[in-house]
């Protein structure tokens, strides 16, 4: 079992660096250790050989915004009214949304640096957007040091996002200061900035066009994750560090045929279009903003050499991304606020091995989605959905249909079996109907930008 000393008795060398690697859009089945047929990631595969690949991870939204709220405060991203991406303000306004996430929230990385940790964000933001001037900076919620993009200000060159970490790190390391980094890539995100090496190297694998766009964007990537690994070494740090790597959702694919055009982007510049988007979710239902598994479930890989088990694949832990606040603040040894009231649990002794014995606590979601399904999107149809233990139900919007799995048995989500468990989905229903009435109305008006009056 993981062992944690006391708050008070933790010195620097107690408490492990944290580096948390998000990936945007990349899908579970994107990674040469998931058998991908191309794609090449070397890098990650490298962390699930030195530590343990968590199978049934799942984020809390099949979008971007939500997602990273869940990750920053250990909360439902409904409870903060945000259920889509953060866009322009006319939009967020249509769509019932604030315009960035409340500053005053209790957040993950202001709990690490009131704990002592050197805190830092390096890459995609979007928990506002850039077309919103006056949103708060990034490091109005807990970072030391920042460089964002999809943020208010600068935008921080997507490709930057390695330099700018391993720099922190050095420096973090040279005060014998723990740290805690957000490491929040853009890839495989539009547009797909490609630079040419990398497209040269898969230029004998026979691929369309499209394929070897999508191949080169993750391996280069795979390559700036490697160059923070490789520094790691380089500063004699790797075994004090846990490293995780995940996904805010899972890949995008465009609707119906699209033709390769570029196209261009406010915050990170002109790249590729959708038709570059060829993610696989390795037999999962749906894709990004579906809440079957092919939205949600996505990789989730932690390395920390000693207390996480190495080589190891591990597919019953059911965790969410609502857990990494209290599982970093324990190993961290942050205390929360009394106040705080958190949807996650801590995960800590389970990442080290031991067997989990079930969730306390229900999962839920909450996703503008149309109804009837579409053709072209047969999968992307559920606005709501509840997992309790290895029951997941999912609802349309108005709750008039219904389906449920047996997420344990059926990761797939082959076969639907609430007319058989009539009971189960009927609780079910009740538990999702609660929640949903605890929920707010409208978001807070002191979170909307002053474009909103004009």
């Amino acid at each position: 079992m993981l062992s944690l000393p006391t708050a008070h008795a933790a010195s620097a060398d107690e408490r492990p660096n944290i580096l948390f690697i998000f990936a945007d859009d990349w899908g579970w089945g994107d990674l040469g250790c998931h058998g991908h047929p191309y794609v090449e990631t070397p890098n990650i595969d490298r962390l699930a050989r030195e530590g343990t690949d968590f199978h049934r991870f799942t984020v809390a939204s099949g979008v971007c915004s939500p997602s990273r709220t869940a990750v920053m405060t250990g909360r439902f991203p409904a409870r903060f009214n945000i259920d889509g991406h953060f866009a322009w303000v006319p939009s967020n306004a249509k769509r019932n949304m604030p315009d960035w996430l409340d500053p005053n929230a209790t957040t993950l990385p202001g709990l690490l640096k009131s704990a002592g940790y050197a805190t830092a964000h390096y890459g995609k933001w979007h928990l506002s957007n850039d077309m919103i001037p006056d949103s708060p900076s990034p490091g109005v919620y807990g970072y030391d040091d920042h460089g964002a993009f999809n943020c208010s200000g600068e935008q921080m060159p997507v490709h930057d996002d390695a330099d700018r970490a391993i720099a922190f790190i050095e420096q973090a390391n040279q005060n014998d200061q723990p740290f805690f980094i957000n490491l929040w890539i853009h890839e495989p995100h539009t547009p797909f900035h490609v630079i040419p090496k990398y497209r040269w190297q898969f230029r004998d694998a026979g691929l369309s066009e499209a394929d070897e766009i999508y191949a080169a964007v993750l391996a280069h990537a795979d390559d700036r994750i490697g160059e923070v690994l490789d520094a790691l070494d380089r500063f004699g740090i790797a075994d004090n560090t846990l490293v995780i790597f995940s996904s805010d959702n899972g890949p995008a694919r465009a609707s119906r045929p699209t033709s390769m055009e570029l196209t261009y982007d406010t915050a990170t510049g002109a790249g590729f279009g959708i038709a570059a988007s060829k993610g696989i979710t390795a037999g999962r239902k749906g894709y990004k903003s579906s809440l079957f598994e092919g939205g949600i479930n996505v990789p989730f890989i932690a390395r920390w050499p000693g207390k996480i088990r190495a080589g190891a694949i591990d597919p019953d832990l059911m965790i969410s991304a609502v857990d990494l606040l209290p599982t970093f603040c324990e190993i961290a040894h942050a205390e929360l606020p009394d106040a705080y009231r958190g949807d996650g649990i801590s995960q800590a002794a389970y990442l080290a091995g031991n067997a989990p014995t079930g969730r306390a606590k229900p999962l839920y979601w909450k996703l503008r989605s149309s109804w009837p399904p579409s053709k072209s999107r047969p999968h992307h149809w559920a606005s709501y959905c509840v997992v309790q233990n290895e029951w997941k139900l999912l609802a349309n919007a108005d709750g008039s249909y219904v389906e449920m799995y047996d997420i344990v048995k059926d990761p797939m989500e082959l076969v639907d079996i609430q007319a058989s468990n009539q009971e189960v989905a009927q609780r079910l229903k009740e538990q999702l109907n609660d929640w949903k009435s605890t929920l707010p109305e409208s978001p807070d008006p002191a979170f909307f930008s002053e474009l909103r009056s004009q």
